[in-house]
């Protein structure tokens, strides 16, 4: 069992910056990948951004350039820097994470872009 806690959601007004946080703590050890997806009202939720253990990251085309995501291993977090945002970026972000045959969800973050 892993547990993800997220944090650093808030409101921001369009073209401000963010920073998520997601930490894990449980069976670590079976954590591979790592990331983040979003959900706004409505809508399906989505990808955003994913890290495994080595190898290249991933976004999605609506966040490259504007979205980085970050991993610190020895403190089993994920983070997600969110620049330029802009009100479609609101939603409710979730922490993701796979391994040893299993996905784990965080209970989610909001994220309020004013325009």
């Amino acid at each position: 069992q892993v547990h993800l806690v997220e944090s650093g959601g808030g409101l921001v007004q369009a073209g401000g910056s963010l920073r998520l946080s997601c930490a894990a703590s449980g069976d670590t050890i079976c954590i591979s990948a790592m990331g983040w997806y979003r959900q706004a009202p409505g809508k399906e939720r989505e990808l955003v951004a994913t890290i495994p253990n080595g190898g290249s990251t991933y976004y999605a085309d609506s966040v490259k350039g504007r979205f980085t995501i970050s991993r610190d291993n020895a403190q089993h977090t994920v983070y997600l820097q969110m620049n330029s945002l802009k009100p479609e970026d609101a939603a409710v972000y979730y922490c993701h994470s796979e391994g040893c045959g299993y996905d784990f969800w965080g209970q989610g973050t909001q994220v309020t872009v004013s325009s």
